[in-house]
């Protein structure tokens, strides 16, 4: 980045950071991305499979909380999802207005055998750090995030 002399050193450092921040957050998720369409889903799709392969069966409302969509956007996922069937939606024994969705045979299936390869993927992009160094770039982007929210709010 080329300096500007009308910037202050601070602006300019941190106008920098944002930059190198930003593009490296792009091609991450650039990569992933491709990653996760060589699956033949999209990136909603995964995330649902993913979130419900790890934490199990769920309400939508939660689902949703996690993946940080609205409800419109979920169903059409979900439609989607047990289209192919991969997930299904049950009432809650507990709450009937509640409905919990859960992955099938299928979608278990699925889930176990790419999250592991997604995993690798994810690994082996992350690996161009040390371990050191992926440990300490974690600490700062949580440390900027709870910075952020705590002086500016969600």
């Amino acid at each position: 980045m080329r300096h500007n002399n009308n910037y202050s050193e601070e602006v300019g450092r941190a106008l920098n950071t944002w930059v190198k921040l930003a593009r490296a957050s792009s091609t991450l998720h650039r990569k992933t991305a491709e990653n996760i369409r060589s699956f033949g889903l999209t990136e909603p799709q995964f995330a649902v499979i993913e979130a419900l392969g790890h934490l199990g069966p769920m309400k939508i409302g939660i689902l949703c909380n996690k993946m940080l969509v609205s409800g419109g956007n979920m169903t059409l996922v979900l439609d989607n999802l047990e289209k192919n069937d991969l997930i299904r939606r049950n009432h809650s024994k507990e709450d009937r207005r509640a409905i919990l969705v859960e992955l099938t045979k299928k979608g278990n299936e699925l889930f176990s055998k790419i999250f592991p390869e997604h995993a690798e993927f994810v690994t082996g992009l992350m690996n161009v750090l040390s371990k050191k160094e992926q440990e300490q770039i974690g600490l700062l982007l949580k440390k900027l995030g709870l910075g952020i929210v705590k002086k500016f709010g969600e």
